[in-house]
């Protein structure tokens, strides 16, 4: 019978049994980190952190069920992409801005310094606990099948995979080139932003999905927080900082004639 194991085990020691997991791998990668003065690790320990949980809330599970399957391969497909994408930016290149900001404010102070990368490591491992809610929600309602809602949650997840891709590997082409300037073709040409807004609607599509069980729309946390960390932390705001900086007035161009997230027609300015 699908699902017998998941009362043997109450959902909240399972949940802090994830997040002592996700502890101990961030506390890892934190040593590291600090070894070789790079916290671009916090980054892809948030991703790995993820998948561990998904494969333990599986496992928990017993028999998962062809939702709880679906959603976990989405999520594994998530966090392989952008792994394998920050280990090969790592390779000979510095540190993310977003961490070398962080580092310039408390230079003069390495102890203070790595135990704030130890505050940052640790949220990721918690914001991994976050992250893996629409599968072990579905994991605490096995269903024979999937349903409407589990359909277009899986469709709108493919078409936020497949459009956040195709927006990474247009702008990628594009510095590989060696072309200066402010790069507008592609699926940049409706959005400044568009890897950050296909990277919410696939945290959209999973949330959909976990609509199937009850208390479903728990899920939709994760979206919610996806959203906030793009456009008030680390995403939208910082990136747009720093590419005023380095590309002036046409990058004021770009802001006056394309959408900042949501993909629109592109305006015309009248200040050329």
């Amino acid at each position: 019978m699908p699902g017998t194991n998941v009362a043997l085990i109450d959902p909240v020691a399972v949940l802090l049994g994830l997040w002592m997991l996700n502890a101990a791998l961030m506390t890892v990668l934190w040593i590291w980190a600090v070894r070789l003065r790079n916290a671009d690790f916090a980054s892809i320990g948030g991703c790995l952190g993820v998948s561990l949980d998904v494969l333990a809330e599986l496992l928990w599970s017993g028999t998962p069920s062809p939702l709880a399957w679906s959603l976990a391969v989405a999520l594994w497909l998530w966090a392989l992409r952008i792994v394998w994408y920050l280990g090969r930016r790592m390779i000979g290149k510095p540190e993310d801005p977003r961490y070398a900001a962080v580092r310039q404010v408390w230079r003069a102070r390495d102890r203070l310094m790595n135990a704030v990368w130890f505050g940052v490591f640790q949220l990721q491992g918690v914001l991994g606990v976050v992250f893996s809610l629409p599968v072990f929600l579905v994991c605490l309602h096995p269903l024979p099948q999937i349903g409407e809602a589990g359909t277009v949650g899986i469709l709108l997840f493919a078409l936020g995979f497949v459009g956040e891709s195709l927006a990474v590997i247009q702008l990628a082409r594009d510095r590989a080139s060696g072309r200066c300037g402010v790069y507008r073709k592609g699926l940049w040409a409706y959005s400044r932003h568009s890897n950050d807004f296909f990277e919410c609607v696939l945290w959209v599509g999973l949330a959909v999905g976990a609509l199937e069980v009850p208390y479903g729309a728990v899920a939709f946390l994760c979206p919610v927080l996806k959203l906030f960390f793009l456009l008030r932390r680390t995403g939208t705001s910082a990136t747009e900082t720093r590419a005023l900086q380095s590309l002036g007035e046409d990058y004021r161009r770009y802001q006056r004639e394309v959408s900042a997230f949501f993909p629109w027609v592109p305006r015309n300015s009248s200040r050329r």
